[in-house]
């Protein structure tokens, strides 16, 4: 008769080998590639098992970025933009390298600094289609493209929109110095109301610039 195999034990956590950081179910983190030239995988922990010989194993949930996807990376993607998958795997746990903070993206364009181990995720991404979730996002300026929010913009005093330096014929280095802003649409409604107010055509707008990085 065949003897069983000792059955696998749930862990609450487990020591990442040769630091004191301690990984928990739901913990995001930095695993190591097969190439040692790609940067390391970024995975949401959904459990963690070792076996009779001492084995642990961690269940993950993938997150791609923008490169790993069907599409690949599009102009507005954030550097640190992940993906949530619905790609599941089982690694050693040996494999993780460190600990990383997904934001929403909500919190992420609030942070002050961002470190190198903060990502944020407003997609989720099925691998076998490359359909996204929401399939559809929010677009500002006159280009009519998503917030990323690595990109400095500006908003408009007069229709709130936001709006990017390029987009408006500007450097970014002259719309950081900007005390106040109207964009074109905005700026020639202005225009008119002060000529049919007996204003000449010729009068500087003081429209308000607000160049803050990161804000929709």
């Amino acid at each position: 008769m065949a003897k069983t195999k000792p059955g696998k034990k749930d862990l609450d956590s487990y020591t990442i080998k040769g630091t004191n950081k301690v990984v928990k179910v739901g913990d995001c983190v930095l695993m190591r590639p097969s190439e040692s030239e790609k940067p390391p995988y970024v995975a949401k922990v959904e459990k963690i098992e070792v076996d009779h010989r001492n084995n642990v194993r961690v269940k993950v949930r993938w997150y791609y970025r923008p490169e790993e996807s069907i599409g690949g990376r599009r102009l507005f993607h954030g550097a640190k933009e992940l993906f949530l998958s619905d790609h599941y795997d089982v690694q050693s746990a040996h494999t993780i390298e460190g600990k990383c903070i997904v934001h929403s993206f909500k919190n992420y364009t609030k942070l002050e600094n961002v470190g190198a181990e903060d990502y944020f995720c407003r997609f989720e991404y099925k691998a076998a289609t490359g359909a996204f979730t929401p399939d559809r996002v929010a677009v500002y300026c006159k280009c009519e493209m998503p917030y990323n929010p690595d990109d400095l913009m500006v908003q408009c005093d007069g229709c709130k929109d936001w709006f990017h330096p390029s987009c408006m014929g500007m450097s970014t280095e002259q719309a950081k110095m900007l005390e106040h802003f109207l964009c074109l649409d905005c700026d020639s409604e202005d225009d008119a109301k002060r000529s049919s107010n007996g204003y000449p055509d010729s009068t500087i707008s003081e429209s308000k610039v607000e160049p803050k990085r990161r804000k929709r």
